[in-house]
């Protein structure tokens, strides 16, 4: 039937994605003589004899090997043209091949979006197993939830004409799943750079292409993430004790459910230094990582007023003012009960003004005092 083979489809984009997820998390050391043979080979068709290569222990310590990056309009211009750097010619290859497959993409994603199948609903290009299964969870969790992070971490220069290795597995498995299970196909040749990028998106990390030369990181040696929220197969970087993103030199990334935080603030976040941070996520994660409680006896803010919660009776909102020209706060019990039975202590920045914590309380849901206790008791 094909409800039958709809419902195929939907299970082989979920195996796709799986595949290349596991890929984009590897913690193996690079394969170092795969990875050389594709980036020699994608040297060649852009008319570069292959590199040097250059393996470093991480993106950190590749950036102090790469020289400033050419003008933007090198990335735009002609892969061919005489005396051009290999990044804009390999730039330009990659643009071309991936405007080869998207013009094959478009009219599939267009029957998909206002034929329907036979019986079956029309459905939006959205609603098509390869964006839901496979195209928006990596971006996601790869390109939003690792290669950002990374990047900001290692101080990376926009535009940043390097590639990703296993850190583009999110783009690499789109259009690898269209070409598996969506009706489009290409000549052997004319796919051969995106199959050279699938290459190394399995065998190494970032990478940086120069003129007789490649920089090549490792992949990463430490990958520690749990679910997001959500359900699904959707995760982020989270550890409680250590870099959740790690390379064998040692340089990395530290997250608290997913938000990226110095590293005092998983291995030793105090009530002095989280007052001194001005960034309010990381405040906000360092609270969470040695409770509110803690917080509140290490820093010792002034209480200026307290009230019954009239959305959650039996709870109480304090209402503290922090030094400096920090923002007062909040703090709340939550409505949920926790998996062990607790409800969870949170805080909630207000603007100085504040006096009354029921006014406060109003004011994070952007209604007024009298409506906020109209609304929680009607």
């Amino acid at each position: 039937m094909v409800r039958s083979a709809d419902s195929e489809r939907w299970r082989e984009a979920a195996a796709i994605r799986d595949e290349w997820l596991e890929w984009a998390l590897c913690s193996l050391p690079a394969d170092r003589a795969a990875a050389e043979a594709a980036i020699s080979e994608l040297y060649r068709l852009v008319g570069h004899a292959p590199p040097e290569f250059v393996w470093v222990g991480s993106p950190a310590e590749a950036l102090s090997l790469v020289p400033p990056w050419p003008p933007l309009h090198l990335i735009n211009s002609a892969p061919r043209r005489d005396g051009q750097p290999v990044a804009g010619r390999l730039a330009a290859l990659v643009y071309e091949t991936r405007f080869a497959l998207d013009a094959q993409i478009s009219p599939q994603a267009d029957l998909a979006a206002n034929v329907g199948w036979r019986g079956l609903p029309t459905r939006r290009i959205s609603d098509d197993p390869v964006f839901r299964e496979v195209s928006e969870p990596l971006r996601t969790v790869v390109r939003d939830g690792i290669v950002s992070p990374l990047r900001a971490e290692a101080g990376a220069p926009r535009p940043d004409l390097a590639w990703r290795g296993q850190h583009d597995a999110y783009w690499v498995a789109h259009y690898d799943a269209w070409l598996r299970i969506g009706d489009v196909s290409c000549l052997p040749g004319e796919r051969l750079p995106f199959d050279l990028f699938a290459v190394l998106a399995r065998s190494c990390g970032w990478w940086w292409p120069l003129d007789g030369r490649c920089v090549v990181a490792e992949r990463t040696s430490v990958v520690r993430v749990e679910k997001a929220p959500g359900g699904g197969s959707a995760v982020r970087p989270h550890a409680e004790d250590g870099p959740a993103l790690a390379f064998p030199d040692g340089w990395g990334l530290h997250s608290w459910h997913g938000t990226r935080v110095p590293a005092w603030v998983v291995n030793g976040p105090t009530g002095e230094l989280i007052s001194r941070e001005a960034n309010v996520e990381v405040r906000r994660c360092a609270i969470e990582r040695i409770g509110w409680d803690a917080y509140l006896e290490q820093v010792a803010p002034l209480l200026l007023a307290k009230a019954s919660d009239p959305g959650n009776p039996g709870c109480e909102l304090h209402l503290y003012d922090q030094p400096g020209d920090l923002p007062r706060l909040l703090v709340v019990v939550s409505g949920s009960v926790e998996r062990d039975g607790t409800r969870r202590r949170y805080g909630l920045s207000v603007p100085r003004h504040h006096d009354d914590p029921l006014t406060a309380a109003a004011w994070t849901c952007g209604l007024s005092a009298e409506c906020h206790s109209r609304l929680v008791t009607d």
